[in-house]
């Protein structure tokens, strides 16, 4: 298999580790009924496989409709890139209620700092309950069955292209059956607005840190 370049598909690095002492939040996402855009927004961390290393990969989604609505790439497992994605999801709109697990990135002052300032409610998943956060865990999931597992990235410029891509796809054109067969931007938008913006841009956004620019 080493020779063939294969290996199994199963879960890499723990990303979700939490700190000895940092705050909890109660999960406020059980039995809530979910049913109009910005109502709750979710997030999650995932690692990219490269040819040589890893990548990290942060998203925040709109949990009712599933819209992507940005994401961060890093080289480590650092807070700033997903204190960097939330803060332009912030500069377009806010949720009521903003989900994660219990990782240290989102269990830490900086981040939960944006949300308290924003006077955004915290939820957290339960240790060990993935179904506490699923739309976000199937995102990851596709991005990697669907994108990241059909490519060997190279380098960063490699996996940011590819990214960028799959990210465009996913939003404007990837049917979703449990969105009635639309988009995540058509009906979000169409949710939020009355009709989707035409000619606007996607406000699918991601950012790469200064180290990846060289």
């Amino acid at each position: 298999m080493r020779r063939m370049g294969l290996e199994a598909v199963y879960p890499r690095p723990r990303l979700s580790q939490n700190g000895a002492a940092h705050r909890k939040y109660p999960y406020l996402l059980r039995d809530l009924a979910i049913d109009r855009p910005d109502q709750v927004w979710c997030s999650d961390i995932t690692y990219i496989r490269m040819v040589c290393g890893f990548l990290y990969l942060v998203a925040v989604m709109d949990w009712c409709y599933r819209y992507v609505l940005a994401w961060e790439l890093s080289t480590t497992l650092d807070t700033e890139f997903c204190v960097r994605a939330l803060q332009r999801t912030l500069d377009l709109s806010k949720p009521g209620i903003f989900n994660t697990d219990q990782g240290v990135q989102f269990t830490s002052a900086e981040f939960l700092g944006q949300l308290v300032a924003a006077e955004i409610r915290m939820s957290m998943d339960g240790r060990g309950r993935v179904d506490d956060n699923i739309f976000v865990e199937r995102l990851s999931r596709s991005v990697k069955y669907e994108e990241i597992y059909l490519k060997e990235y190279r380098i960063v410029a490699d996996a940011r292209e590819g990214l960028t891509n799959y990210f465009e796809f996913y939003n404007r054109e990837r049917l979703h059956r449990a969105l009635g067969n639309q988009t995540p931007h058509e009906i979000y938008f169409h949710q939020r607005t009355g009709s989707p913006p035409l000619g606007q841009a996607s406000l699918t956004m991601h950012h790469i840190s200064p180290e990846f620019l060289s």
